[in-house]
């Protein structure tokens, strides 16, 4: 089994989150607890979740971004120069089998300069890495700073803050810059960033929509990369980074569809980062093909196994799509796991807490069986 990150076996980040933490939150919520008893509800909760972690047999383990209400919000509202919209919500647009929802956020506005006003999840990750058992590798999820700009658009951006849109782009990745050093400083040796929006333009209906807000849908994707490529620029020393790509992860629904194929080449050939972590659960993300470009240093997340549903998949299909994979890629190059989180808002997928460690398990040993 590989000893550094990704892991043959590993998984997104996000958890479902525990009866007793959503009662926790909704006392905090309606006045009739304080932050100090939601925090200890947290810390509890996350205990309990990172020793479930490494009794599925997994080597890394995320806090199941616990104290969060959204993989990214939380995250993207911390940033000095961004403030919640008090008037405007951002409406997305989700679909599965039986009907449509909204995940619907309070919009940001880009008010200020971008800048860095404290280490954002600093006592998060402190609190995951003090508590990790020995030999599990603490993993910490955040949004990548291409969020901050696809969630919003231009309009979001105050004009007179930002003349120069260049501007805006470079202290953006300044600001993700120093939070990944400091991050590396507290000892994170395992980050992630998560990233929708380089999924999202492999569908021509989303392409449709940012042409229509005023972006350059054809090539924003080249933007992106360089944003991630600046945000990692100098990255300390033993501090391995993988982004993970989805098509939307809201109570097993999703927002987009379509292949890897109009990204891959640029995405692969020039993200500088160690280990892609890719939804392939279904036909919503075609086929194994774009997995020709990626270079021989890096690693794929082969997202096999639905979050969506708690069905658990078939070991001996699993294996059977990993040798399909394995034709336009190295099998010394694949790992595996979910194909998101389980739980990216805090409502969670339609899955039982049993069937979401069940699928972890299902994730370990058909890794052992195929990489030994």
């Amino acid at each position: 089994m590989r000893t550094e990150p990704p892991f043959r076996a590993d998984h997104v980040g996000s958890l479902l989150r525990p009866e007793s933490l959503l009662r926790a939150r909704d006392a905090f919520r309606q006045g009739d607890s304080t932050a100090a008893e939601l925090r200890a509800a947290e810390d509890e909760a996350i205990r309990e979740v990172v020793r479930a972690q490494r009794d599925a047999g997994l080597q890394s383990a995320t806090d199941g971004e616990f104290r969060r209400a959204s993989w990214h919000m939380d995250f993207i509202y911390r940033l000095g120069g961004v403030t919640q919209a008090t008037d405007e919500l951002i409406t997305v647009r989700f679909r599965n089998e039986q009907e449509e929802l909204e995940f619907a956020p309070p919009a940001l506005r880009v008010a200020e300069p971008i800048r860095l006003t404290e280490t954002i999840f600093a006592d998060d990750f402190t609190f995951l890495r003090d508590n990790a058992p020995e030999g599990i590798t603490p993993k910490l999820t955040i949004p990548s700073p291409n969020m901050v700009h696809y969630r919003g658009g231009p309009a979001s951006i105050d004009q007179a803050v930002y003349p120069d849109l260049e501007e805006f782009w470079n202290d953006l990745a300044a600001a993700y810059n120093e939070e990944v050093h400091r991050l590396a400083a507290l000892g994170c040796r395992y980050l992630q960033f998560d990233d929708t929006s380089l999924a999202y333009l492999n569908d021509p209906a989303q392409r449709a929509e940012i042409a229509a807000r005023g972006d350059d849908a054809d090539h924003l994707h080249l933007r992106y990369i360089k944003q991630i490529n600046a945000a990692l620029a100098n990255r300390p020393e033993g501090l391995r980074v993988t982004t993970h790509m989805c098509r939307g992860n809201f109570r097993s629904s999703w927002a987009a569809e379509g292949g890897y194929d109009f990204v891959a080449e640029a995405l692969f050939g020039e993200l500088a980062v160690d280990g892609f972590f890719l939804e392939f659960d279904d036909e919503r993300s075609g086929g194994f093909e774009p997995l020709r470009f990626v270079p021989k240093d890096k690693h794929v997340v082969l997202g096999l196994i639905t979050t969506k549903r708690g069905q658990l998949e078939s070991k001996d299909e699993l294996k059977r799509r990993i040798e399909e994979a394995s034709k336009f890629i190295d099998l010394d190059q694949l790992c595996l796991s979910p194909q998101c989180g389980f739980s990216s808002t805090v409502e969670g997928n339609v899955l039982t807490h049993e069937e979401q460690f069940a699928k972890l398990r299902l994730i370990v040993e058909t890794a052992q069986e195929v990489w030994g």
